[in-house]
């Protein structure tokens, strides 16, 4: 396989380099509509031709199929590089006596008979409870799993800066996974400076905000009744952060027809507002890797492609902040 030339940067204190922009494998799994077997290994190949290097998946997206797509993908590119990162914790209620060793054990299992390794790469718990973060026991344990071999090194996906921050400061954490957009800009503020300041890596998911960055919505869009962002716009399913950032439809949408006339007014080229969105993660300080999945091949090339987009000029950076600091700061800034 022939790989496209991209920037890489060490993924904190895995010390493992990994393309700048990464691949999110929930698509692949669920809660986006239907995305067949066919077409997600062909999303997986179109990734890793255009550069592609981290694989970001999940046990319970599809109920472990991303894995298990992800893991047979890898197989059959022993030599290309790869690293794959996977999360663990919402098989689950997600309340403090379910992080407990004899799960993470069990979940471990299951994720490497998915992914059909012996050691995963990075096991990373998925936005667990505050009190989870916090405890102790719970770095004792998975650095006992990485003692053991069965992991090489472990991270944490979070909702809020708090958790982030709270992640930053234990000694095993090699990365923390946060929502960072041109929709959620809190991250700037401490997180990426007291990641950077320890050596500790950035994954950045939601780059796009659920699309709405794409520019591609508005407001009769209508999404399939098993993606989420049909079913979780209020938060029934899991924290209402994760769809569209959090940020109203109705606004977002608004806030995402300026953001691409912004992307054309900027002298960017033929640079989508797609790839904008997500080249202006890039160029954050601090940030190792940002992760936008992909439904089809296009989009997954598309989304790489951002990777080579280079630095963004200021009139565009100061317009995004603008942007942010009149339609959006003041409904997501203080809730994550």
């Amino acid at each position: 396989m022939r790989l496209a030339r991209m920037e890489h940067r060490t993924l904190g204190r895995t010390g493992r380099e990994v393309s700048v922009v990464g691949l999110g494998t929930w698509q692949l799994g669920a809660d986006w509509g239907d995305v067949s077997e066919a077409d997600a290994r062909a999303v997986l190949e179109a990734s890793a031709e255009a550069g592609v290097t981290f694989y970001d998946t999940a046990d319970v997206y599809g109920d472990g199929r991303s894995e298990r797509l992800v893991g047979s993908f890898v197989a059959a590119h022993p030599d290309a590089g790869l690293t794959v990162a996977t999360k663990m914790g919402r098989r689950l209620e997600q309340v403090p006596s379910s992080y407990v060793e004899p799960n993470f054990r069990a979940w471990l299992d299951r994720s490497r008979r998915n992914l059909g390794v012996e050691v995963i790469d990075l096991v990373q718990l998925h936005c667990p409870p505050s009190e989870v973060i916090d405890d102790d026991q719970t770095y004792d344990v998975l650095d006992r799993l990485v003692s053991e071999g069965v992991i090489r090194s472990y991270g944490v996906s979070v909702e809020t800066c708090d958790q982030a921050l709270s992640a930053i400061a234990r000694p095993g954490v090699a990365s923390v996974q946060i929502i960072l957009n041109a929709f959620r800009m809190k991250p700037l503020d401490e997180v990426l400076p007291a990641a950077a300041s320890a050596g500790v890596g950035i994954i950045a998911r939601v780059p796009l905000a659920s699309g709405l960055l794409s520019g591609k919505y508005d407001l009769d869009t209508a999404f399939a009744e098993d993606d989420h962002r049909t079913y979780n716009r209020d938060g029934s399913a899991f924290d209402v952060g994760e769809t569209f950032s959090g940020v109203d439809y109705a606004t977002g949408v608004s806030a995402a027809q300026e953001f691409s006339a912004l992307v054309a007014s900027s002298g960017l080229g033929d640079v989508t507002p797609a790839q904008a969105a997500i080249a202006w993660i890039v160029q954050q300080p601090g940030v190792s890797t940002v992760i936008p999945g992909a439904r089809n091949t296009s989009q997954a090339a598309s989304n790489a492609a951002a990777g080579l987009v280079g630095e963004l000029p200021a009139s565009f950076l100061d317009g995004v902040r603008d942007l942010y600091d009149r339609r959006i700061r003041e409904q997501v800034h203080g809730r994550w």
